[in-house]
């Protein structure tokens, strides 16, 4: 997939075929995952009367878009510990944080990385989940898979205009009686084409480059319009 100036979101649409191994009904999870980002956050403290920020906490391994399409709501599918098993659904959703707790260094300002075991992991989590799911990246849709025709079946998931560019992981999970029957994996690249392909490219290949271009472009441009409005 690929993405320019005018991309403003787009849809994956997928088809499959299901094969019932029984007489029992079946059941169909599709899960898109998109690249893993660092995620920074602060809490808001209240110190002699003023709200300040607390220091950031940096999440490392939270994926940049996760949803879930199904056939219908996921604890109707598979129970509590089928769905953690696999890490399917958001509330199972494995985002990484490293065993212990320690303190890094990123862009000269310090960040407290959490312990995976630390008793305030969760509460991070969800806020995570919550700034995630209030941008369009993170989403559940309980009826997004849909049989269209007898063991044939139709998924859309939807792509935001801020979803990351990058590799996409696909699952699509076949249920039966509260048991994961089979999974079939896939992926789909998304990525910038032209000229914003160049420039990412280069800022990425060529940062000190890159900015001391920017400055200079900046540099040009405001003593431009300085002089064209003395000038009138």
């Amino acid at each position: 997939m690929e993405v320019d100036a005018g991309y403003a979101g787009t849809s994956i649409v997928l088809y499959g075929a299901v094969f019932n191994p029984g007489d029992s009904p079946a059941d169909v999870v599709v899960v898109v995952r998109g690249p893993e980002q660092p995620v920074r956050l602060v809490r808001k403290t209240r110190v002699a009367g003023l709200w300040l920020n607390s220091r950031p906490v940096l999440f490392e391994g939270a994926p940049g878009f996760y949803m879930t399409a199904s056939t219908r709501p996921l604890s109707d599918i598979a129970g509590f510990g089928v769905l953690r098993r696999l890490g399917v659904g958001l509330d199972h959703l494995r985002i990484d944080a490293p065993e212990e707790q320690r303190t890094v260094n990123l862009y000269g300002v310090r960040d407290v990385v959490i312990s995976r075991l630390g008793e305030d992991y969760l509460d991070w989590r969800r806020a995570v989940i919550r700034l995630k799911e209030a941008n369009g990246l993170y989403a559940v849709d309980p009826q997004g898979v849909r049989f269209v025709d007898q063991g044939l079946f139709r998924a859309e998931i939807v792509l935001p205009a801020e979803a990351p560019t990058g590799q996409y992981q696909t699952e699509v999970w076949l249920f039966q009686n509260g048991r994961a029957i089979s999974v079939r994996r896939g992926s789909i690249e998304v990525r910038k084409v032209g000229v914003e392909r160049f420039v990412h490219d280069f800022a990425h290949q060529q940062p000190w480059l890159y900015g001391l271009l920017s400055v200079m472009v900046a540099l040009v441009t405001g003593w431009a319009a300085s002089t064209y409005f003395r000038r009138n």
